[in-house]
C-alpha cells in the first residue's frame, strides 16, 4: 500500500463504522455501546482510486495509564506514530468536547498530517457541530456519513491534499496471491503422495480459550512487542485481531481471538458479537492454538472448544499456559497428559505443549508443534497404498453383519486434504456402524501417522444392475427438450 492511516477520536465517533465503509466489509465490530474496539485494527483501504493501509483504534479517553482506558490511550498513540497520516473524527451531532481538544494537542505534538472529518452530519443539526469543529485549528472539517456513504468523495480529496499525490498514489510491488485449494485426487495405480509440503506460503494460526487464559500475552510474546491490549481483567480482547508474525524464516498470521464463555453466560449483544467473530476466525485458520490455563485446565468450556474446532475441521495444538505457576511440574505434566487422551478421544494424538506466555518459555515446542500438525493436515496418501491398508484391515478385522447380510468395503481414495478426507466405495453405505468408522479413523492415525488431525471419512454405494431404473425415460426426456415432441406423446 502506498501510505498508512490511522482513525482516531473519543468513543463512539463512527471510527469503526469508517473503516467498514473503506474495507468494504464488516471487519470491525460495530455497537452502540462506546469504548467497543480496544485493540488497533490494520486493514487495507479503498476510497476511489486510492488504495492505503488504515488502522482502526480505540476511543481516546482520559484516565490513568495503568488503567484499561489507559492502556487503550496507549495502544492509539502507538497507531499515531506508526501511521503517515491521521484521520481525526468528530461527532458533528453532539458538537465538541474536551476529549477532542486533548485529541487535537496530541495530533499537533506528534506532527503528523491531520484530516479533520466531521462524521454524522446528515443528523439535524448538525452543521452547528461542524461549525464548531474549526476552533481545534486543524483546518477545514470534511462533513461525511460513515453509516450511509456520504461525502466520501469530499474525504478522497482531503486525503490526497494532505498527504501529497506522488504519496497517494504511489504504487508497491504486486503481492502473490496465496491459493487455498485442495489437492485433486490421485489415480488408483499412483504411488505419488501429492507435492512436498510448502514452507514459502503463510501459514495461519487462531489462539482461542477461554478468557483471561493468555491469548493476547502469548501473542505479545510471539511478536516481541505489547502489539495487543492486555491485563488483568476477563474479556478484554473483542475483536479478532490479526498480526504478522515470522519464525525461523515462516511466515505467519496469528488471530487473537475473544475468550470464548459458556454459551448460557452469554447474554449481551456485544459479546456476542465478539463470540461471532472468534467463531470465523477459527474457520478461516489452519492450525487452531487452544490456550488452556494450566492451573485449571479442562473445564467444561475447554472440552467444548476442542470439540468446536474439530468439527469445524481445523488442525488442534493445545497450550498449557502459565506453566511458571506450576510447582511439580513432572507429576503435572503426567495427569495432563492422561487426561488429554482421555477427555479428548476425538482427537487422539493431538500436541500438548506446556508454556509460559509471559516469559516465553516453551514456545519454540509449540510452534514445532503448530508446524507438525499443519503438515500432517495437508498430508495425502496414494490410493494403490490406501488400497493395500484396506484389504488388510477387512481381512484383520472385518465389517460386521447388519441385518443377517455382511458388509463389503470395495475401494478406497483420498478425496481432499485440510484436513485428510477418504471415500470408500462399499456395498451398503448407510449401514455401516459408528464403531467400525472409528476403527477405520484410528488405524489411519496409526498405520499412516496421522494423529492430532480431524479425519473424515465418507461412504458412497454402487449402483445395483438389477434394480429398476429410469434411465431410458431420462434419455427421451432429454431428447425431446431438445426438439419438439412426438405427435401423441405428452409431456409433463
Amino acid at each position: 500500500m502506498s501510505f498508512t492511516l490511522a482513525i482516531v477520536g473519543r468513543p463512539n465517533v463512527g471510527k469503526s463504522t469508517l473503516f467498514n465503509r473503506l474495507a468494504g466489509r464488516k471487519l470491525a465490530l460495530v455497537d452502540d455501546t462506546p469504548g467497543v474496539t480496544r485493540d488497533r485494527r490494520p486493514g487495507d483501504a479503498r476510497l476511489v482510486d486510492l488504495r492505503f493501509t488504515m488502522i482502526d483504534t480505540a476511543g481516546l479517553e482520559i484516565s490513568a495509564p495503568e488503567t484499561l482506558e489507559g492502556r487503550m490511550r496507549a495502544q492509539t498513540e502507538a497507531a499515531i506514530d506508526e501511521a503517515d497520516l491521521a484521520l481525526f473524527l468528530v461527532d458533528a451531532k453532539s458538537g465538541l468536547t474536551p476529549v477532542d481538544e486533548m485529541l487535537s494537542s496530541i495530533l499537533r505534538k506528534r506532527g503528523k498530517p491531520v484530516v479533520l472529518v466531521a462524521n454524522k452530519a446528515e443528523a439535524r443539526g448538525a452543521e452547528a457541530g461542524m461549525f464548531d469543529a474549526y476552533r481545534l485549528g486543524l483546518g477545514e472539517p470534511v462533513p461525511i456519513s460513515a453509516e450511509h456513504g456520504g461525502g466520501m468523495l469530499d474525504l478522497r480529496d482531503a486525503i490526497v491534499a494532505a498527504i501529497g499525490e506522488e504519496r497517494a498514489f504511489a504504487k508497491d510491488r504486486p503481492e502473490e496471491a496465496a491459493t487455498d485449494i485442495d489437492i485433486a485426487p490421485r489415480p488408483v495405480d499412483d504411488e505419488d503422495e501429492g507435492p512436498e509440503y510448502d514452507t514459502s506460503k503463510p501459514m495461519r494460526v487462531a489462539i482461542v480459550g477461554r478468557p483471561n487464559a493468555g491469548k493476547s500475552t502469548l501473542i505479545n510474546t510471539c511478536l516481541g512487542e505489547d502489539r495487543l491490549l492486555t491485563g488483568p481483567e476477563a474479556g478484554i480482547t473483542r475483536d479478532s485481531i490479526s498480526v504478522k508474525w515470522q519464525w525461523r524464516g515462516r511466515d505467519i498470521k496469528l488471530f487473537d481471538t475473544a475468550g470464548l464463555r459458556r454459551k448460557a453466560r452469554v447474554q449481551e449483544k456485544l459479546e456476542k458479537l465478539s463470540v461471532a467473530d472468534a467463531l470465523r476466525a477459527i474457520r478461516f485458520a489452519e492450525v487452531v492454538v487452544i490456550v488452556l490455563d494450566a492451573t485449571i485446565p479442562f473445564e467444561k468450556q475447554d472440552l467444548q472448544i476442542a470439540d468446536l474446532v474439530v468439527r469445524e475441521g481445523r488442525a488442534p495444538v493445545i497450550a498449557f499456559n502459565k506453566w511458571d505457576l506450576i510447582d511439580n511440574r513432572q507429576e503435572v505434566l503426567k495427569e495432563l497428559r492422561e487426561k488429554t487422551e482421555r477427555l479428548l478421544p476425538q482427537i487422539r494424538g493431538i500436541r500438548a505443549v506446556p508454556m509460559a506466555g509471559q516469559t516465553g518459555e516453551g514456545l519454540d515446542k509449540l510452534m514445532e508443534a503448530v508446524t507438525f500438525a499443519h503438515r500432517i493436515w495437508n498430508q495425502r496418501i496414494s490410493t494403490a497404498k490406501l488400497n493395500r491398508w484396506l484389504d488388510f484391515v477387512q481381512g484383520h478385522h472385518p465389517p460386521p453383519a447388519v441385518s443377517g447380510r455382511r458388509l463389503k468395503l470395495k475401494y478406497m481414495t483420498q478425496v481432499k486434504a485440510r484436513p485428510p478426507g477418504f471415500m470408500i466405495s462399499c456395498t451398503r453405505p448407510d449401514a455401516v456402524p459408528e464403531s467400525y468408522t472409528r476403527y477405520l479413523i484410528n488405524g489411519l492415525r496409526n498405520d499412516f501417522e496421522m494423529p492430532g488431525v480431524p479425519i473424515r471419512i465418507f461412504y458412497r454405494g454402487g449402483e445395483n444392475p438389477y434394480a429398476p431404473s429410469d434411465k431410458p425415460a431420462r434419455r427421451q426426456a432429454a431428447r425431446w427438450g431438445k426438439k419438439k415432441a412426438p405427435s401423441g406423446s405428452r409431456r409433463g
